[in-house]
C-alpha cells in the first residue's frame, strides 16, 4: 500500500528589515537644544564686584583631626566662661568652661575622679578636649542630674563639645568626625503590659 507523501510547508525565512538610517538633526535644531548663557549687561557687570564680599570675610576652613588648632587666648574672652548644655538618655548636663589653665573638671561640686570613679567614664569626659589639644588648659564646672553615671558622662561630653565649638568654630570638623557633636537619641523603651520588659514575654508552655 502506497502511502501518500505529504510535503511539509516550507518555513518562511524571516525577511531582514532594512536598516533604518539615523537622520541627523539639522544644525538649527542642535543649536536650539543647547541653552544659551545669559550675557550680563554692562551695568550689571559693573555692579558684580561691589556685591562680592572680600576674602577676609569668608569663614575659616575647618581642620582635620590630625591638624593642630590654635586655641583662643583667655584675654579674648575677657575672663568669662562659655556655657553649653548636653543631654543623653534622661540625663542633662550644664557645662561652664574657662580657659584659665587650671586643668580640672568639677562635677556637682566634686572632682570628676570622685564623681565618676570608673576610668572609662573619665576618658569620656576628656575625649573632646584631647581631640582639639586643649587638655590641661581649661577649667570645667558641670551641674548634671537625671539618669545614671553613663548617661551623665555622655551628656557632659556633649556639653563640653558644644562649649568648645562656641570657643572656636574651627573645631567643628574635628569634633564632628569623632561624633562628639551628635545628640544620641536612643532611650530606654517603656515596659509593656503583659510583658516582662519592653519586648520580652513569658515563655509559652504547651503542657
Amino acid at each position: 500500500m502506497n502511502m501518500a507523501t505529504t510535503k511539509k510547508p516550507e518555513e518562511k525565512k524571516p525577511v531582514a528589515k532594512a536598516a533604518v538610517k539615523k537622520v541627523a538633526k539639522p544644525a538649527a535644531e542642535k543649536k536650539a537644544a543647547v541653552p544659551r548663557k545669559r550675557v550680563s549687561k554692562p551695568e550689571e557687570a559693573a555692579a558684580i564686584p561691589a556685591a562680592i564680599a572680600p576674602s577676609e570675610a569668608l569663614p575659616a576652613k575647618a581642620v582635620a583631626v590630625s591638624e593642630a588648632v590654635e586655641a583662643v587666648k583667655p584675654a579674648e574672652l575677657g575672663g568669662r566662661f562659655v556655657l553649653a548644655i548636653g543631654r543623653r538618655k534622661s540625663a542633662i548636663a550644664q557645662v561652664k568652661l574657662w580657659l584659665d589653665g587650671k586643668n580640672e573638671i568639677v562635677v556637682n561640686d566634686k572632682q570628676h575622679q570622685v564623681y565618676f570613679p570608673v576610668a572609662e567614664l573619665q576618658t569620656v569626659l576628656w575625649a573632646p578636649l584631647k581631640a582639639v589639644g586643649l587638655d590641661g588648659q581649661v577649667r570645667i564646672v558641670v551641674e548634671t542630674y537625671g539618669g545614671g553615671l553613663r548617661g551623665q558622662a555622655e551628656a557632659t561630653r556633649l556639653g563640653i563639645s558644644r562649649a568648645l565649638l562656641k570657643l572656636n568654630a574651627n573645631y567643628r570638623k574635628t569634633l564632628k568626625k569623632l561624633g562628639f557633636l551628635t545628640r544620641d537619641p536612643r532611650e530606654k523603651e517603656r515596659k509593656k503590659p503583659g510583658l516582662k520588659r519592653a519586648r520580652k514575654g513569658s515563655q509559652w508552655a504547651k503542657r
